[in-house]
């Protein structure tokens, strides 16, 4: 469970650039943006809705905006950003590409990480039970989740591809959240991290 908790801090940290000015969408308690902050020196904001999470930021000293992400995005100049950070927060999007796109507009890379709805586990759930597996990923049942729209490695790739998005790296992991797949992607990764940039 730790390698899951800190994936997006180990990569992360080597995908962003020392002194960068960075926006975390959906942050949280802030504990990637207080990493990144303490290990690289960035700039950081972040953005959420829940006021306990924007509390809990700000105890971390960090700068946070409680409210609307796009409302937040949109009143930023192009480019205003070097990264904004979508860690794990993509499916609960409400129009995600809409969203992608003005991440885009006002930095220079979005970096993305999500949970690869393609995994051979999950497939076999489905296939098997007729539903979307348990466990420390999806913990509690559909009728208490938030809404969730689950996207797969090949969906997002597509998507890149058909609106003209670079994708400058991509990173596919196992079950494990720590050893690299490079075949069959969207049946052997687990979690999916991707470096964009607009083409």
């Amino acid at each position: 469970m730790k390698d899951k908790r800190t994936v997006d801090m180990r990569v992360m940290s080597d995908w962003v650039k020392p002194g960068s000015r960075v926006l975390d969408l959906g942050c949280g308690r802030g504990v990637l943006l207080e990493y990144l902050k303490a290990k690289l020196g960035i700039q950081a904001v972040g953005v959420d809705l829940d006021p306990e999470k924007a509390r809990s930021c700000v105890k971390r000293g960090l700068s946070v905006f409680m409210g609307d992400l796009m409302e937040f995005m949109q009143s930023f100049p192009d480019k205003h950003f070097d990264y904004v950070i979508c860690s794990r927060t993509l499916q609960e999007l409400n129009k995600p590409a809409t969203v992608i796109k003005e991440a885009l507009r006002v930095s220079d890379h979005m970096l993305v990480g999500f949970v690869n709805f393609g995994y051979w586990r999950n497939r076999c759930s489905m296939f098997l039970n007729g539903r979307i597996i348990r466990n420390e990923v999806y913990p509690t049942p559909w009728s208490v989740s938030r809404p969730s729209n689950p996207v797969s490695v090949l969906q997002f790739e597509h998507f890149c591809r058909k609106n003209q998005i670079a994708v400058n790296r991509e990173l596919c992991l196992g079950g494990d959240w720590t050893s690299e797949r490079r075949r069959m992607r969207n049946l052997t990764s687990g979690y999916a991290l991707f470096d964009l940039s607009i083409k």
